[in-house]
């Protein structure tokens, strides 16, 4: 049985696939740019010259990057029994509705997607060692 874990956050995906014979990790890193929109007045004057700001534009560019980094971590989960998604921002979410859009029979093995807090690689190993281990169940699930 191949268990897999992965705990994500726009940054990075540490991708834990846990066995009887133990653990292996690979880490994924994303190319997503942290975006600074900068816009509004150009001066303190009343009426001045103001800077038009297109967000969609940001915000498109933004998807198209958050789908790059999703597509690189499928091939590592392509084969696994049971998937858990950890992770402390959106992007465990913005994960789970892309695999249940996109690949259906991904989607189907994904027991839960929980919040955790930013942790070291060790502790990140332990949590779905544990997880998988012992069946601990966080108590804040997001679906």
């Amino acid at each position: 049985m191949k268990n897999i874990g992965i705990w994500m956050d726009q940054e990075k995906a540490h991708i834990i696939t846990v066995k009887d014979n133990g653990e292996n990790m690979n880490t994924i890193f994303s190319n997503i740019e942290n975006f600074r929109i900068h816009g509004g007045s150009g001066t303190r004057l009343k009426g001045g010259p103001q800077d038009v700001v297109h967000d969609s534009k940001y915000l498109e560019r933004e998807k198209h990057q958050f789908r790059a980094y999703f597509a690189e971590i499928v091939p590592f989960i392509k084969d696994a029994d049971k998937i858990v998604i950890f992770g402390p921002a959106e992007a465990r979410e913005k994960f789970s509705k892309e695999l249940k859009n996109n690949h259906k029979d991904l989607s189907n093995k994904i027991e839960g997607v929980f919040k955790a807090d930013s942790m070291t690689e060790n502790q990140t190993k332990a949590l779905i060692r544990d997880y998988y281990k012992d069946k601990i169940k966080p108590n804040i699930t997001i679906r």
